[in-house]
């Protein structure tokens, strides 16, 4: 709350140096940390057993916007999160915390949660079993990091609630994305196709948000994988997204995360990205450079440079009423009327079920298992039907020509119910689906919700990853090639025929303003919070040694260009998350005293953990710090912040190490 206090000071200050005239609505931002377990937690998104944590290259965050419709009394809370993907359960135990706050003021209408879709977090926050595999199971440290930052965010974004304006502004960006399922894609007919004639959807929209005259944050759009880092990378990264808000953030809007108030916000979702890579020569870790680490950064550089400029030329004011539907739907039940279908007669969804080209992954981005190629018909076909009796032969046939392996949805390891999410602002309306669209599956959604409406189709957007996940969602024409994102979509081929439906009937809901009976939500399945990770132990210095102790020290001087390695005593990191805080800090000596100048949510920063002695718990920290060339010449010194847990008495224990004083010239 301190925090939110902070803020609100800051704005109030901002908002009294400069009085402009009415404003047509109040607007808040407020952003959080979310970063989970820095160490031996699987990550989500590559379902690579072997891809657990072992530290920080960029801390993650939710970045949050409330609007309000003074005129109406409505409002949105809208967050994203740097996450892979955004669980139903994150969002019902976020509505949950939020009712205990608020009472009901902010509910599952009126709330929006989505996720960046980076896979170089923590995992393990899902009751659906199926995506909590290769994490090995429900990870509550990290569910409550998640949930608790996001909540964070929001009641910050509460309390900064003022006066303000908000302002539209679009463009494009040809190169951050490459279609890496291009095969699919040309199934669909001329028409869908000639809306994006070269293959992406280059589409960027951005919205400005002003207290008064003071620019405080902006929402980007723009559809792109979070998968530049590979599945080799063990660092926490928000990936290009994290970086696109890094760089505006930090870089040129001068937000320090660790201070009290959060300044400039800037939100980088996505909208239909199901067959969008940032992997522009189309091999993982590959494209603009060989270097992932890289390519993180020039890509999400990219978003971010374009996003900045079209934010300064965003003057078409947003005006209009604040309204919000959800609803929860059965999507493996959806009867589709043949308005929707390509045939034009009526069809119907299926329970879900994952094919065998989602094990092969997308080899573009994160190659599954060796050996599975994409496509349809794939030759291991007969072998998967002849020893795969889970899948009964009726499903197996409604889901054909797909080559069926694990019915999810009959096992209760993937959602069939799922929150469908309808947003207005102003003259803008958001589209919140539970998975990964294609660009022309979000296209046709796009087209029969501004049909609904009717309103421009550039005034509809897609946004996936909304409250909830289920995969992806193709075209019938790209389910029919069974790469791997029609393997990946669970109802079967008429999916995306089915959530158009859907959506239309909440976009006539709330043109009508008439509301849907809200559907029963998603159960909680017992097995979905099983957890078979083990947990810290204990910790050690190790013989002779003390927590804090420096291993080994920084040089005496350096040059900027150069790299700083400190390694000190450690223990587990997931004694102490340190959310809202940092593990490291590069300090510089100002007027005699120590001032911190870098953290570990820094680009230039590492914060790295090893277990050296796993029998005595010993294990050690590792800190780099890539000196810029901009780096004010002086004294620094870099500091470790870590948490030992006894062995006998399970007495959790905070230290400190510091390294010598080295100048930098």
């Amino acid at each position: 709350m301190a925090a939110a206090a902070g803020l609100a000071l800051g704005a109030g200050r901002a908002a009294a140096a400069d009085t402009p005239g009415p404003s047509p609505y109040l607007v808040g931002r407020g952003i959080a940390d979310i970063t989970g377990a820095a160490a031996e937690s699987g990550m989500m998104g590559y379902s690579k057993f072997d891809q657990q944590t072992s530290g920080i290259h960029q801390r993650l965050r939710a970045r949050a916007f409330v609007i309000v419709d003074p005129a109406s009394g409505n409002r949105i809370a809208w967050c994203n999160a740097d996450q892979g993907i955004l669980p139903f359960a994150v969002f019902r135990a976020v509505l949950a915390e939020l009712a205990a706050a608020h009472g009901t003021v902010y509910t599952e209408q009126n709330v929006s949660l989505s996720a960046t879709h980076t896979h170089a977090g923590p995992g393990g926050c899902s009751h659906d079993l199926a995506y909590n595999l290769a994490t090995l199971g429900f990870q509550r440290q990290n569910f409550d990091a998640v949930v608790g930052g996001i909540v964070e965010a929001i009641t910050i974004a509460h309390a900064d609630l003022r006066p303000g304006t908000i302002t539209l502004g679009r463009g494009e960006l040809t190169d951050a994305s490459v279609n890496r399922s291009r095969r699919a894609f040309e199934r669909n007919p001329q028409a869908d196709k000639d809306a994006y004639p070269l293959g992406i959807d280059p589409a960027m929209t951005v919205l400005r948000f002003r207290q008064g005259h003071t620019d405080v944050g902006a929402i980007t759009w723009f559809p792109t994988h979070g998968t530049s880092m590979t599945n080799g990378n063990t660092l926490i990264s928000g990936d290009n997204k994290g970086y696109a808000a890094y760089a505006w953030e930090h870089d040129t809007a001068g937000v320090r995360y660790l201070d009290d108030t959060p300044g400039f916000v800037a939100a980088f979702p996505q909208t239909n990205a199901g067959d969008m890579s940032p992997n522009l020569n189309l091999r993982p870790g590959s494209g603009p450079t060989e270097d992932e680490f890289e390519n993180t950064r020039l890509i999400g550089l990219r978003q971010s440079s374009a996003a900045q400029r079209i934010h300064a030329s965003a003057t078409t004011p947003v005006s209009g009423g604040i309204d919000s539907r959800l609803r929860y739907v059965d999507m493996s039940q959806v009867q589709v009327d043949g308005r929707y279908t390509p045939d034009g007669r009526t069809h119907h969804t299926c329970s879900g079920v994952i094919g065998l080209s989602t094990l092969a992954g997308s080899l573009e981005d994160g190659p599954g298992i060796p050996g599975l190629l994409e496509g349809t018909p794939s030759p291991l076909t007969p072998l998967i039907e002849r020893i795969n009796s889970k899948v009964p032969q009726w499903l197996a046939d409604e889901q054909s020509p797909k080559t069926s392996v694990v019915p999810g949805g009959l096992l209760q390891a993937t959602p069939d119910v799922l929150p469908l999410q309808l947003l207005r602002i102003g003259q803008l309306y958001v589209v919140g689906g539970p998975a990964e669209y294609t660009i022309v599956a979000g296209l046709r959604i796009r087209r029969a919700v501004a049909e609904e409406l009717g309103v421009p189709l550039e005034n509809v957007l897609m946004q996936g990853y909304t409250n909830g996940y289920s995969q992806y969602v193709t075209t019938p024409e790209e389910y029919d090639s069974q790469q791997y994102e029609g393997a990946s979509t669970l109802f079967g081929r008429y999916t995306t025929p089915a959530y158009q439906q859907e959506f239309a009937e909440l976009a006539a809901s709330m043109r009508q303003g008439t509301r849907l009976p809200l559907g029963t939500p998603p159960s909680s399945p017992a097995i979905g919070i099983l957890n078979v990770q083990p947990g810290v132990v204990l910790d050690s210095p190790g013989l002779l040694r003390s927590y804090g102790q420096v291993l080994t020290d920084a040089a005496t001087a350096y040059r900027t260009g150069r790299q700083v390695t400190v390694v000190f005593v450690t223990g587990h990191p997931k004694n102490d998350l340190h959310r809202g805080g940092t593990f490291l800090e590069i300090q510089q000596l100002q007027e005699g005293r120590w001032v911190r100048c870098l953290d570990d949510g820094d680009w230039r920063t590492t914060y790295r953990w090893k277990r050296t002695n796993a029998l005595t718990g010993e294990s050690t920290a590792t800190v780099t710090w890539d000196i810029a060339p901009d780096t004010p010449p002086g004294t620094y010194r870099v500091v470790h912040h870590g948490a030992a847990k006894n062995a006998l008495t399970g007495a959790v224990s905070t230290f400190t190490g510091t390294s010598r004083p080295f100048t930098v010239s």
